[in-house]
């Protein structure tokens, strides 16, 4: 339905008749607002990649050790993304607001060069949890032996981690980063409560500029020519993650 109604110029009343053909795709690649929605989404990939991902590997070697406690610690790290997102947005815009929280969050919300920066530490603090606990299941499923077998080899734990449990556990590496990819392509809620989209359209996502469009201004055709462009940048990515990954 999407693909045939991104096709007209349509309002979302009645049954669509003015048909433009390919221009609400053309109107998107011409948007500032939709190309920064594509810039946006790719500082918060390349954020995943860089910070959260690592973290949470780290977090996951961490807990695996025999500490006292890291049962409880495991639980604790985990329960954030328990919540749902709107749950997480309110909470963190409570904690952010100027009166009755930290000032300097609310500070980033507002400021919208660093709007995205403290969107993503909300997004890391939810689900970082969630792929310490994959790492944490994938370092547990590599066989004792092996790095037994390494350190009885006179490998050091670098060397042991670098070349026997990081070679292992890249098969869930790999769908840690295919999860936060088309995560962050589709995010919305999270955003929506917290920001809204701003200040001045700073902290949209993709999903947020197509509810804004197809919701508040009534442009259904153009909104699902937006939501026609997220299946399709979903889609490559999940063919180039299966042909060049798995």
């Amino acid at each position: 339905v999407a693909s045939y109604t991104s096709l007209f110029k349509w309002n979302g009343f009645n049954f669509p008749d003015n048909y433009v053909g390919l221009d609400n795709y053309t109107r998107a690649l011409a948007d500032p607002v939709f190309l920064g929605d594509l810039r946006r989404g790719a500082v918060l990939i390349a954020l995943s990649v860089l910070i959260q991902l690592p973290v949470s590997l780290a977090l996951a070697m961490l807990l695996n050790q025999p500490l006292r406690g890291r049962a409880l610690y495991r639980l604790l790290f985990f329960a954030p993304y328990v919540l749902s997102e709107v749950t997480t947005a309110v909470l963190f815009t409570l904690v952010f607001s100027p009166n009755r929280g930290l000032a300097l969050g609310g500070e980033m919300f507002a400021d919208p060069d660093q709007v995205i920066y403290a969107l993503f530490l909300v997004i890391s603090w939810k689900y970082f949890g969630f792929h310490m606990i994959l790492m944490l299941a994938g370092r547990q499923a590599i066989p004792r032996e092996l790095t037994e077998a390494a350190t009885t080899d006179g490998a050091g734990p670098w060397q042991t981690f670098r070349h026997v449990t990081l070679p292992l556990l890249g098969p869930t590496i790999r769908v840690s980063l295919f999860l936060s990819v088309i995560g962050t392509i589709q995010l919305f809620d999270m955003v929506w409560v917290l920001t809204g989209g701003g200040p001045i359209h700073s902290s949209e996502t993709m999903a947020v500029t197509m509810f804004q469009y197809g919701f508040r201004r009534f442009e259904v055709g153009y909104a699902s020519a937006i939501s026609i462009a997220m299946f399709l940048l979903s889609l490559i990515f999940a063919l180039l993650y299966q042909r060049f990954v798995l």
